[in-house]
């Protein structure tokens, strides 16, 4: 869940200095090891920094290169996909609080509304598709380990997400954060009380876990607060993908995690994305909204 706030980097409250977890996931689908270290991560702050992910480092410089491209678009031509999700977003307090962002739907593939993204840069559709594919493929593979590192059947996570879940991914441009910038920092989230800056690693993956994560883990792994911060002297841009259940599917915490020893903490909820937002709308925290009461 994003807080919806950000600031400038060299603000007072920012940041811990706390290593971020590591994890190979080409270790994952064999190393008990490597299954421990993703269930800690995931149990104390709910983000890490993917290695072994299998995506070469020339494919990942044609996804920032696109989105570079894009971005450097006159105003005219990226205005031609408002509505399909271009926007500019601004504070009220002029300050610089502010990113430009396409948000398209890439799966199911049957619903990405083709004839609404963007033809320019040429090959942007191209890498769009290939990437995705490469992260749907990730996403599998992480639904798979963290069911296996909390005991239980594989499938026991991606079968609430359902046969066809949505995912969506956001090119986010901050002038003077899940592809990071390769040189400058951004994300931060919340542990133990404090925002902690995600560091810099060429070539890494960063992962951030979500509320329905949590809810389905019933409360065993976190999904934390994130923010993303603006640098007063460097540009930023980002890559992010967002993996969401099913549309009218419910979902709820796995019986496996239900026991005397760990009641449920949360109840049963359908479309999940409108709540969030509808909660956001309001200033409501949604994990506290769905939280069971017997």
């Amino acid at each position: 869940m994003n807080d919806g706030s950000s600031g400038c980097v060299g603000s007072s409250d920012l940041s811990a200095s706390v290593s971020v977890p590591v994890i190979d996931l080409g270790l994952l689908p064999s190393s008990k090891d490597e299954q421990g270290k993703l269930k800690l991560a995931l149990c104390s702050g709910g983000c890490f920094q993917a290695i072994g992910h299998g995506i070469s480092n020339s494919f990942l410089n044609k996804v920032r290169g696109v989105a570079e491209q894009f971005f450097q678009l006159l105003q005219e031509e990226k205005q031609k996909y408002s509505r399909a999700g271009y926007d500019l977003v601004v504070s009220e307090k002029q300050v610089l609080d502010w990113n430009t962002r396409l948000f398209l739907r890439v799966f199911p593939e049957h619903q990405r509304k083709l004839n609404l993204w963007p033809e320019n840069p040429d090959k942007i559709r191209e890498v769009l598709h290939e990437y995705s594919i490469k992260l749907k493929q990730l996403v599998d593979l992480l639904f798979k380990a963290m069911a296996k590192s909390l005991a239980l059947e594989e499938n026991s996570f991606s079968d609430q997400f359902g046969d066809n879940p949505v995912m969506h991914v956001r090119f986010n441009f901050y002038p003077p954060f899940l592809l990071q910038d390769e040189q400058v920092e951004g994300l931060q989230f919340v542990k133990d009380e404090k925002w902690i800056t995600v560091p810099v690693i060429p070539r890494v993956l960063v992962v951030n876990l979500g509320d329905q994560m949590q809810i389905m883990s019933n409360g065993i792994f976190k999904s934390p607060v994130h923010r993303v911060v603006t640098n007063t002297d460097k540009l930023r841009i980002s890559v992010a993908m967002f993996n969401e259940v099913e549309p009218e599917k419910e979902i709820g915490p796995v019986e496996g995690l239900i026991d005397e020893n760990r009641p449920r903490l949360y109840s049963n909820v359908k479309i999940y994305a409108s709540f969030n937002y509808e909660c956001f709308q309001k200033g409501k925290v949604p994990l506290e909204e769905v939280k069971f009461h017997a």
